[in-house]
């Protein structure tokens, strides 16, 4: 991941996430969401079995990227809205929050910027792409 001409954030084999936050999220979806990047199965099992290792059995890192434009609705007119989207105070501080969980787990965690126009350069082995909501667990 880049800012500008700098590497901000960088992992080997691991999970990608693209953190939304909304103006309803608190602390409970925090936990929430570390527990599911933490414990989902979508790597290969060492027999073979597709999906069926976590990130941490296989010994893989997360790099967390905030992404308030998951948030977009284009449901009306033709320029999405991002007022579900939390204001940035809040979204950094539970954006600062899933980052120290997935540590504490402990994970190998990288970010990005917070707020800043960022590079994100992607190699996806599978692809296997999941949407974990809080609101819908």
């Amino acid at each position: 991941m880049r800012v500008g001409d700098r590497v901000t954030g960088e992992i080997g084999r691991g999970l990608l996430v693209l953190l939304g936050i909304g103006r309803e999220d608190g602390p409970h979806d925090v936990n929430y969401i570390a527990g599911k990047i933490r414990d989902v199965r979508v790597f290969e099992g060492e027999d073979g079995r597709p999906m069926d290792r976590s990130v941490a059995e296989v010994g893989g890192a997360v790099l967390v990227v905030s992404q308030f434009t998951l948030y977009g609705d284009v449901r009306r007119g033709r320029r999405p809205s991002f007022d579900a989207a939390a204001p940035p105070e809040m979204a950094r501080a539970l954006y600062e929050d899933l980052v120290r969980e997935l540590r504490a787990v402990p994970l190998p965690v990288a970010t990005g910027e917070f707020q800043a126009m960022m590079r994100v350069e992607l190699v996806n082995d599978g692809p296997v792409t999941i949407l974990i909501d809080s609101r819908r667990s």
